[in-house]
């Protein structure tokens, strides 16, 4: 491809910011600069241009010009999130320049707590949105005007752009440069920065093991292992229940109340996961992975692709399946 003129790109910043909120974006772009000459021209600007301590201090981001100077139209504006955004949030002169500057952009885009700035700046009522997990509540209860769904890895609704924590920065910087430029530069990108293309929207925030706690009680705890070991067993309740010798009724109340799921969610979610991690490494077929993972048949696992990433199996396979290693 030749040149084209580059579509400014900010990605502001504060003290206190997640730093790969920041960096991570900005590779993105910059990298989609280099395979695509002249795409993007990227930018870090903050409130004042002065190294922005972060890492507990181990190191620092010197923003490339202050936000308010720039007075030119924006193609994407995107704010970082991290530890510091309430005292970003304090700063009136920050929320209102975000404001402004959100009126002259083709788009807005957030990572992390970088919605509760646009938040501030009044950019989220009527809006779909996401934030990392542990905020989403907080985000909806500051702001009840928008929808908040703390599942997806980022969402889009419009010209806004909203992600979830830290390293799904990256993924919506890659769905960004595909939407500009199409899929083919951003798996392109993606293998040049050794990711495995992005996750798309609906992906879940985190696997199954880390959306729950472990039991309590060591026979809860041993069971949950048994369980990932075995999910094309009968996992139904009252089997469950009779491997702990409970009766089905205390024992959906004891594993909900100290894993945080229900027996029947919790089942679900580990079987989604195995499946996931068959789609991605192999070539079976829909119907054998359905079978290993435990869902039996393929319209039961393609149900619960559907409500809870969005995906179906195959739209899921085509994203993820990871490459064959090569031999030297």
């Amino acid at each position: 491809m030749g040149c084209m003129q580059a579509r400014p790109v900010l990605i502001l910043a504060y003290p206190g910011v997640q730093p790969l909120d920041v960096i991570g974006p900005a590779e993105v772009f910059s990298g989609a600069a280099q395979l695509v000459p002249g795409a993007y021209s990227v930018r870090v600007v903050a409130a004042r241009v002065e190294a922005i301590t972060v890492g507990d201090g181990a190191y620092g981001i010197t923003p490339a010009a202050l936000a308010c100077s720039w007075r030119r139209p924006i193609d994407t504006l995107l704010v970082a999130g991290g530890t510091g955004v309430e005292r970003a949030l304090e700063d009136v002169s920050t929320v209102r320049w975000l404001r402004a500057a959100a009126g002259r952009s083709r788009r807005v885009a957030s990572v992390c707590t970088g919605a509760f700035l646009l938040g501030a700046a009044g950019l989220l009522d009527g809006r779909r949105v996401t934030t990392h997990w542990a905020a989403c509540e907080e985000l909806q209860r500051r702001h009840p005007a928008c929808e908040v769904d703390p599942s997806p890895i980022f969402v889009q609704d419009r010209s806004l752009w909203t992600s979830a924590g830290v390293t799904a920065g990256i993924d919506l910087a890659l769905a960004l440069v595909e939407d500009d430029l199409g899929p083919r530069v951003a798996r392109d990108l993606a293998r040049w920065l050794v990711v495995f293309l992005q996750r798309p929207g609906g992906q879940a925030q985190f696997s199954a093991q880390l959306a729950s706690a472990p039991a309590t009680r060591a026979p809860l705890r041993e069971l949950q292992a048994w369980m990932a070991d075995n999910l094309e067993a009968d996992l139904r309740v009252e089997t469950l229940a009779a491997r702990v010798h409970m009766s089905p009724r205390n024992f959906a109340r004891a594993f909900r109340n100290e894993v945080g799921l229900t027996p029947a969610a919790y089942v679900e979610q580990l079987r989604l996961e195995s499946a996931r991690q068959r789609l991605e490494r192999g070539a079976e077929p829909v119907e054998l992975v359905a079978a290993r993972a435990g869902f039996g048949t393929p319209e039961t696992m393609r149900r619960a692709f559907a409500r809870r990433l969005g995906v179906s199996p195959a739209e899921y396979r085509a994203r993820f399946r990871r490459a064959p290693v090569q031999a030297a």
